[in-house]
């Protein structure tokens, strides 16, 4: 693969990295790889192919532009899922050691570390992620050598800010690994590696491959041990991603700027007249000069993302809301070019500090015009009603 300039934009990382070696005749794109198994030699090469469970050049593209994007000195890792890259980074809590871990943040990874909890006997420990204070004293309460502490800001779906860079901080002065989640900021608005945390995972599913088409994650990190411990875990698990898959995922990330330009520009427009809809209780996202988390975001992250929460007056009226809507399309999952609407606090596993009239927005590409004219017809009838 050809190395793009590291003195370039992330917005031309992103066009550049994971092309083909430039010769004449030669492709643009890199091929789909469709080959399980490689051609051996004598010897064992650990840097070559062996075997499509291992590694294979389907996936090579894919995570060496991940891994420029988010200043990882390693390749990334892709896995089958999200949640099968969250698996991985779970996998790294040690035994009978302690999870700190985002109180409000996605749902599977929530479950994910209930469960692995239970089996392995670690303690799960939920924060405020915002509270600073809070969470440092967590740290302090636990046995460094045995804790990680798991971060992801802005959390899905309250959109609280932690103070990620005095988080990783502690953390690190403490010897504490730290995992982020960058789903929801995407390597454009944020680098956690850079500021010194372990491990990156990604819902590649999400922003990253942007069109609602593949199921993926990745996780990324700077350190040989951890990454050969996240990629034993692929290996072993089975969690590996398909070729076709990954090739889409690297189509889908070529255009991640522009996606993300418009879909925050469309973002600020709409929680701004959410802020003062008559048929909303609160609204919340970053970007608004009232949100709590307004003044961090705006110092740590480049943007402030495209996902806004809103309250309704009670939980029937976001039903109605999201029922109403035609615009907007009533799903879960989120980041991609097209506007998603989604009522919370549905599963009984959800936090009760999640508000049951609560409505998550994944702000797509749309004219802005359409989306919000859309959404107050549907909250106008479901105020109503």
């Amino acid at each position: 693969m050809t190395s793009p300039d590291s003195s370039h934009a992330p917005e031309t990382v992103l066009v550049e990295a994971g092309r083909p070696q430039r010769s004449t005749g030669s492709s643009v794109n890199p091929p789909i790889e469709l080959s399980s198994t490689f051609v051996g030699s004598r010897e064992i090469d650990q840097s070559a192919y062996v075997y499509g469970r291992f590694s294979t050049p389907a996936w090579t593209p894919f995570e060496e532009a991940l891994a420029e994007l988010e200043h990882a000195a390693l390749p990334g890792l892709v896995f089958g899922s999200g949640l099968a890259a969250i698996a991985a980074a779970l996998s790294l809590v040690p035994r009978e050691g302690t999870l700190i871990m985002t109180r409000h943040c996605y749902q599977g990874s929530l479950e994910s570390a209930g469960e692995v909890a239970e089996r392995s006997g670690f303690t799960l420990a939920t924060v405020d992620i915002a509270d600073t204070a809070a969470v440092v004293t967590a740290l302090d309460e636990v046995a460094a050598a045995s804790a990680v502490l798991w971060i992801e800001s802005p959390t899905n779906p309250m959109l609280e800010v932690a103070d990620t860079p005095a988080l990783i901080s502690a953390a690190r002065e403490r010897g504490i690994l730290t995992i982020v989640d960058n789903t929801f900021s995407t390597p454009l608005l944020q680098t956690p590696l850079d500021l010194g945390a372990d491990v990156v995972v990604h819902s590649v599913t999400k922003y990253l491959a942007g069109h609602s088409d593949v199921v993926l994650g990745a996780a990324l990190t700077s350190n040989e041990e951890l990454h050969q411990r996240l990629h034993r875990e692929r290996s072993l698990r089975g969690a590996i991603a398909g070729p076709f898959e990954v090739w889409l995922a690297l189509r889908g990330l070529r255009t991640l700027s522009v996606r993300m330009e418009r879909a925050q520009a469309n973002a600020a427009v709409i929680a701004k007249r959410l802020s003062s809809h008559p048929s909303v209780v609160e609204t919340r996202y970053p970007g608004l000069p009232e949100d709590p988390g307004h003044e961090r975001a705006a110092a740590q992250m480049s943007g402030f993302g495209a996902i806004v929460a809103f309250c309704t007056q009670t939980p029937e009226q976001a039903t109605a809301v999201a029922e109403a809507v035609r615009v907007w399309t009533p799903a879960t999952s989120l980041g991609g070019v097209e506007s998603l609407i989604e009522r919370r606090r549905r599963n009984a596993s959800e936090p009760e500090s999640v508000p049951d009239g609560l409505l998550r927005l994944s702000v797509g590409i749309e004219h802005v015009d359409d989306l919000w004219s859309d959404l107050d017809a549907a909250l106008r009838t479901a105020h109503s009603a």
